[in-house]
């Protein structure tokens, strides 16, 4: 039976997966950041134990549990978990940086770390990060988040060159609009770290705010629900060539195409009309 480690299974995309590839007959290590959420999962079916990116307490700790489970065997991992924390990039203190670095780029790379020896003595294994269209282009009030993505793109290009001859595959999906509590999710940070009301843009915040708090206005027309992230990762898993990169959703599409094909100023007019 195949194995596969997933982080950030509370819900979203790493819930789907989590349930779509034990359906398909692979062993799945879905991980939360809150007991709670493992609990849920474990009443599904779903073998589960706590695992926070932030914290490398807990990654060595879901490391080794993962490991003592499989007699030291694992076929892939899928970094998944992370988080946002919207607002203008001259409104992000540097603790808003940190903080979304050390989920969104730091825990990915300590994860990976900890579970390249055990690839390395079998031979094979996978290692998927999931990354974003906004690791492709960047849009405005997310800077944490695009910042975190293009730095997570760049470490794993620069890891799928050195694991060139170790059967080891490195593999980038970037989802546009998924239908995920992203958003939602967002508000502790944005409510922590942003200081709208003195903000030199507090009256371009509305917009933002709309997407935040409204229900109504964060609906995407592109937007594609999470099994489509799933099927790409299950091409990624399963294939015995899979792609580098695996794009999900209209956008990122678009994005990919637009970045290759036009000049930065272009780009920035394009990416600025949304």
């Amino acid at each position: 039976m195949r194995s596969i480690l997933i982080t950030g299974c509370s819900s979203g995309i790493g819930y789907d997966a989590a349930h779509a590839l034990r359906a398909r007959g692979w062993r799945v290590f879905a991980t939360c950041r809150q007991q709670g959420d493992c609990d849920r999962l474990i009443s599904e079916g779903l073998e589960s134990f706590p695992l926070d990116h932030s914290c490398e307490t807990s990654i060595e700790t879901a490391v080794a549990e993962t490991l003592s489970r499989t007699d030291g065997k694992l076929d892939a991992l899928f970094n998944n978990g992370a988080f946002a924390c919207p607002g203008a990039v001259e409104d992000l203190p540097r603790g808003a940086l940190r903080e979304i670095f050390e989920t969104n780029f730091f825990g990915y790379h300590d994860l990976t770390r900890r579970l390249i020896p055990t690839f390395r003595a079998q031979g094979a294994g996978r290692i998927v990060n999931c990354s974003s269209v906004l690791g492709l282009v960047g849009a405005k009030w997310r800077g944490a988040y695009v910042s975190t993505k293009f730095a997570l793109e760049g470490l794993s290009d620069v890891l799928r060159l050195e694991m060139q001859g170790t059967g080891i595959e490195v593999i980038l999906i970037e989802p546009g609009p998924i239908g995920t509590r992203i958003r939602e999710n967002a508000i502790p940070h944005f409510e922590k770290w942003i200081d709208w009301e003195n903000s030199a843009r507090r009256d371009e915040y509305a917009t933002l705010l709309d997407r935040l708090y409204k229900p109504d206005a964060r609906k995407d027309r592109w937007e594609l629900p999470a099994a489509a992230v799933t099927a790409k990762l299950i091409h990624a898993l399963e294939s015995p060539r899979p792609r580098a990169r695996y794009y999900v959703t209209t956008p990122t599409h678009i994005a990919g195409l637009l970045r290759r094909i036009l000049p930065t100023r272009l780009l920035d007019r394009v990416v600025a009309r949304g």
